[in-house]
């Protein structure tokens, strides 16, 4: 082979290479900006407009009781509840409704609080986040039966 031709054959070469790691640093990059599609990993959407009878969604309107259960936190017994259908704040300071001895969690947390039928959570631009099912929270999300908010090494579960 000709010495100019292997020699622009080489670099052909490196540059498509180097085009495709670009690609892949660029497509990493948007994925995490993006911070996963929570909507996909809650489950499946309701579609907009009336729901149907004998729904299983609960409706705050028809007496269900929002608690929310302790699965593991310090300073508290597996299973100890509390009554959060007026909404509460999740944190250490001692104004917080539902205290959060942990580390990890800001004195003013996460806020549960409700949203026409149902209770939402949303995190308070703590420190280190709030997590809902293993999803660190960007936006206030439904909370659904058996659902789990983690803050630190604090992790509840949501009854109704």
């Amino acid at each position: 082979m000709d010495e100019p031709l292997a020699v622009a054959l080489k670099f052909g070469f490196l540059a498509v290479l180097y085009l495709f790691l670009l690609w892949v640093a660029r497509s990493a990059m948007k994925d995490l900006s993006r911070g996963g599609d929570t909507a996909t990993a809650a489950g499946p959407v309701e579609p907009p407009g009336p729901r149907r009878r004998g729904s299983s969604v609960p409706n705050l309107r028809a007496g269900v009781s929002p608690q929310l259960v302790v699965v593991a936190a310090k300073g508290y017994e597996p299973g100890a509840s509390w009554d959060i259908g007026t909404g509460a704040m999740m944190g250490r300071s001692d104004g917080a409704e539902i205290r959060v001895e942990d580390p990890f969690a800001s004195s003013a947390h996460a806020r549960i609080f409700s949203r026409g039928d149902f209770m939402h959570v949303e995190d308070m631009g703590s420190t280190n986040g709030t997590y809902l099912n293993g999803h660190k929270l960007r936006t206030p999300e439904r909370l659904k039966l058996g659902d789990v908010i983690r803050i630190g090494d604090s992790e509840y579960r949501y009854q109704e």
